[in-house]
């Protein structure tokens, strides 16, 4: 006990004399190697490194955190004190304490461990006030502090003064070195230390080093320190901004790779206008790519991260696709590497760069949408989601946008898993944000707030009731309902158009193409290629099977929560906007309205497909007759075709059933759905008589100039040819058979037109012995006159030669450019003819019909000639190709007035039984039209040759000399030997 009460009277008596500051809070022993921490507390060395190194991360004293992964270098002012107090006053003797003994203990693991080496010295935790007990000494902190302080402050004076006044650029450098170390170990000193350094001087030195140092350490020291001055003094910036040249070089050392001075830019606050100016994209893209290296210099900010702050600003300004020369590449843009590495700084600890970041993400999306998947990959769904919560309501706003593009995924499966990452990955209720934020949304905001919400609700299988569906519900159709906000309302339907979850590889959406698919039509639209939304890409079956039932699962959801809501209230807001006169609204609307209707056949009966006919069947009916685009009216088929599957429905249509049957027969060839229709319409009929009526829309006497010779029907004009010479035009579109001109520049009988589409010419053939070219682009006028030097009895031109029936046998074949006129056939005399792809068919007076290839010179024989019965013979008096089929009229044989040929290899294919001597014939895409001797016109079917009806024309004794249809088969013109010509329309 003597021995402890003699070493507590020595430490007593060093404390009365050793200064408070020179003693360790820690050892509480004076000092040998001092540092001082980032806190300001001062510590030996070796004591608080085995603080930290037993998992400390905190000040003893102030318990604040320590950020700096080393210790920081001695004190050396502190210790020069401590060197001279010392010298001052002599230590007193050291007194060694008495050492007790220690009784045996038995040797255990416990004990073992109790052995183990004790630590050079005691470390302690001691408290804030701890220090100021252990030492009494009347040396206040205030005087080391202040020694510190000016002697700190006066070497900077120096090197500052040597930055500003040396004209030797090496000195200059090392200044800005040594200024860099002051700074870093400024301590108390650090607002002395910016008030020496904020000058303006000192501020043009560091730039003059800027301009002239190819030293990359000095650079980066100097752009670190002009940073941190900017950081924290607004009279830095405006100095560095003061001259232009001076941000000029800043930008021109960061294009050439000092990422550095990309903080000091951004610090300068320039305007998006100079930034664009700047023309930093590339190196800004460059710098955001690069992997992320330990900053050594510990900048204010972080070079990432404020090239992706400008680089948002930049890319704002520029829209997508508006400028021919972007600030930054698309390929650039576009690159894998930059967008993995951009979509990882979604993670950053400022909420400013993450959505910075992913303002630029969205441009990536918008520039090529497969980046989607890239960028899914390395989302931290988590991060954003904390950032809705801190940003104000134009960023909100982004972040939903943000969110709702990364969902118009491929496969489905992946787009729900980023779902829930968004339902789940929040530490508030996102759901219940996103409804709060849905009620102070603006119109054009609404609708992409509203589907988020509700693809989030339906993650689980609709609730008979839920908040969220309801609201997001009320939201949509109030946005479909609202005309005075069309953007609104457009931006409404395609939400909706996008709920059904199928996506191109590059996030189109394929809904349109699907419906499209389901109409069976047979052009090759570019969409229905990009249908492969439920294919694996790797090709596995049994992963592409679960894609397709995903996808089918989620989009039969989709549509029963929409069509569910108030009894299909959307239907009623979609029919309204088909009435719009927005293009883009009303596409989006059709491809909606279809695709629900559709939908509700696979859903449960609720009641809502009434509701639909009534909402919708109107409507779906007037864009199937007068929609422009092919594809309008098969998206109409496709949604009239589900209203077909029920009694209720198919009475519905039958109301409309004369516009609807009209454009399924137009539609009929290049839609497998629109047959299918026509036949359930017609209870499996096609010859249905209210199919095919008839009716008269016009007729023309020209009895004064004779017979009506020959009729083309081309484009929206009717060409007729008369028997004293004349030829006619007339409309033949909504004023049909209005005269439109005539010319009578032949004197003698016209016996036949001919049309060249290719040429747009028509070609006249007369008694005169000529055959006239006309065109008729600005008025019919004759441009060419060819002398035949016989009577032409019929016509058929190709662009090379003509091919025409003179008074005797045979047919003669006539050059365009010139030569003497080649007799073909001579053995026969031919009654009619046509020309199909150098291929000339013959119908001849003894009832033979032959081929004859022009280019070869052969013959083929498709039907023998009779021999005269009874002195009477049976010609072939009418002709005509279509689809590969030949048909032939003349008087009824065995039953049969006309044959039908497969052009290819002459055998017959069928006849129509018709007792009528079929003076001419014409035929249509379904209807065959035969016209008599006696004035009547028969017409039959031509898929099924079945008799459908007849009609009457000219006068009484009259024959039907000729006839044409249009190109749609709509129309037919009928031409008599009194001088009539009558048109009549489908019905």
């Amino acid at each position: 006990m003597g021995g402890d009460a003699e070493l507590s009277r020595h430490q007593q008596q060093q404390a009365a004399t050793t200064p408070k500051d020179f003693v360790c809070p820690i050892t509480s022993q004076v000092f040998d190697d001092p540092v001082t921490l980032e806190t300001g507390q001062t510590y030996e060395r070796r004591a608080i490194q085995e603080w930290l190194d037993r998992g400390n991360a905190t000040c003893p004293i102030t318990r604040q955190h320590l950020h700096g992964g080393s210790l920081p270098k001695t004190n050396y002012v502190l210790k020069r004190l401590i060197a001279g107090w010392r010298e001052q006053s002599p230590p007193a003797t050291p007194i060694t304490p008495p050492t007790p003994a220690t009784p045996a203990v038995p040797r255990t693991p416990a004990t073992a461990k109790m052995e183990s080496p004790a630590p050079a010295f005691k470390i302690n935790s001691p408290s804030p006030d701890a220090t100021g007990s252990q030492a009494s000494a009347p040396s206040p902190t205030s005087v080391i502090v202040q020694a510190t302080v000016e002697s700190a402050v006066g070497e900077l004076r120096a090197a500052v003064s040597c930055l500003c006044t040396s004209e030797e650029l090496a000195e200059s450098e090392k200044s800005v070195l040594r200024i860099e170390r002051l700074w870093r170990e400024a301590g108390a000193a650090e607002q002395a230390f910016f008030s020496a350094l904020a000058k303006p001087a000192v501020i043009n030195g560091f730039v003059e080093i800027l301009f002239n140092s190819v030293s990359a350490q000095v650079l980066q020291v100097a752009v670190f320190l002009l940073a941190e001055l900017a950081s924290r003094d607004d009279g830095v910036v405006q100095t560095l901004t003061r001259v232009d040249t001076d941000v000029d070089c800043l930008v021109a050392l960061f294009k050439k790779g000092l990422v550095e001075a990309v903080v000091l830019i951004f610090l300068l606050s320039p305007s998006v206008e100079q930034l664009v100016e700047m023309d930093m994209g590339e190196a800004l893209v460059a710098t955001i790519r690069r992997a992320d290296e330990a900053d050594a210099l510990n900048m204010c900010v972080k070079p990432k991260s404020a090239s992706v702050i400008l680089l948002s600003q930049i890319l704002s300004e520029s829209g997508v696709g508006r400028e021919s020369t972007p600030p930054v590449p698309r390929s650039s843009l576009v690159s894998e590497r930059f967008v993995r590495s951009t979509a990882l700084v979604l993670e950053a600890e400022q909420v400013e760069v993450r959505v910075a970041a992913m303002r630029i993400l969205m441009r990536c999306i918008a520039e090529d949408g497969h980046c989607r998947s890239s960028i899914v990959e390395k989302l931290a769904v988590g991060a954003v989601l904390d950032a809705f919560h801190v940003v104000g309501d134009a960023d909100k706003f982004e972040i939903v946008r943000f969110l709702s593009e990364l969902l118009k995924l491929k496969k489905r499966s992946t787009a729900e898993r980023v779902l829930r990452a968004i339902k789940e990955g929040s530490s508030f209720s996102m759901m219940h944000t996103l409804l709060v934020y849905l009620q102070s949304t603006t119109p054009e905001q609404s609708p992409v707030v509203a589907g988020l919400l509700l693809q989030l609700d339906l993650l689980v299988e609709p609730r008979k009731i839920s908040m969220y569906r309801e609201e997001a519900m009320d939201s949509l159709v109030q946005c479909l309902k609202n005309s005075d906000f069309p953007r609104s309302q457009l931006l409404a339907a395609e939400t909706i158009m996008n709920l059904p979850g199928k996506f191109s590889s590059s996030g189109r959406p394929l809904a349109r193409s699907a419906l499209l698919k389901l109409a069976r039509v047979k052009e090759r639209y570019r969409q229905s290629q990009e249908l492969s939304v439920v294919r694996g890409t790797d090709g596995a079956e049994d992963d592409a099977a679960g894609e397709e039932k995903a996808a089918s699962e989620w989009e039969r959801k989709t549509a029963y929560a929409l069509v569910s809501h108030e009894f299909g209230l959307v239907l009623e807001a979609l029919s309204e906007c088909l009435e719009s006169k927005n293009a883009e609204l009303f596409a989006a609307s059709l491809v909606c309205a279809a695709w629900l209707v559709h939908m509700l056949s696979f859903l449960p009966d609720t009641g809502v497909l009434g509701a639909a006919r009534v909402c919708l069947l109107r409507q779906l009916v007037l864009v199937l007759r007068s929609a422009k685009h092919g594809s309008d009216r098969a998206l109409a088929m496709v949604a009239l075709r589900s209203f077909m599957n029920d009694r209720e429905g198919m009475q519905d249509i039958t109301t409309y059933i004369k516009d609807v049957l009209r454009t399924l027969r137009e539609l009929k060839k290049s839609s497998g759905l629109a047959f299918e229709m026509l036949k359930l319409l017609s209870d499996g009929q096609e010859s249905s008589i209210d199919m095919w009526n008839h009716k008269e829309l016009n007729n023309a006497d020209c009895s004064s100039n004779g017979e009506v010779t020959s009729i083309v029907y081309y484009k929206s004009y009717i060409f007729s040819g008369h028997s004293d010479g004349t030829l006619k035009v007339w409309e033949g579109s909504e004023n049909i058979l209005r005269l439109v001109q005539e010319s009578q520049e032949h004197t003698k009988a016209i016996t036949s037109l001919s049309i060249l589409p290719s040429e747009e010419k028509l070609y006249s053939g007369s008694m005169d012995r000529t055959i006239r070219v006309w065109q008729f682009r600005d008025g019919l006028r004759c441009a060419e006159v060819y002398d035949t030097r016989d009577p032409v009895q019929n016509l058929a031109v190709a662009s090379a030669m003509a091919c025409f029936v003179p008074q005797g046998a045979g047919v003669k074949t006539l050059s365009w450019n010139g030569g003497t006129p080649k007799v073909l056939n001579p053995s026969k005399s031919v009654r009619s003819m046509a020309l199909v792809h150098g291929k000339l068919f013959c119908g001849c007076n003894d009832g033979s019909i032959q081929e004859i290839d022009l280019a070869s010179g052969t013959l083929g024989v498709i039907q023998p000639g009779n021999k005269r019965i009874l002195g009477k013979s049976n010609p072939v008096y009418s002709l005509q190709v279509h689809d590969g089929l030949l048909y032939t009229g003349s008087t009824p044989l065995d039953g049969a007035s006309v044959k039908i040929w497969n052009s290819s290899n002459y055998n017959l294919v069928g006849s129509i039984p018709s007792a009528a001597e079929v003076r001419s014939l014409v035929v249509s895409a379904d209807l065959v039209y035969l016209g008599s001797r006696n004035g009547a016109v028969e017409i039959w079917s031509r898929e099924k040759l079945i008799k459908i009806g007849a009609l009457q024309a000219g006068g009484a004794g009259c024959r039907v000399q000729c006839m044409a249809v249009d190109a749609d088969g709509d129309v037919l013109v009928v031409g008599t030997s009194d001088g009539k010509i009558q048109a009549w329309g489908l019905t």
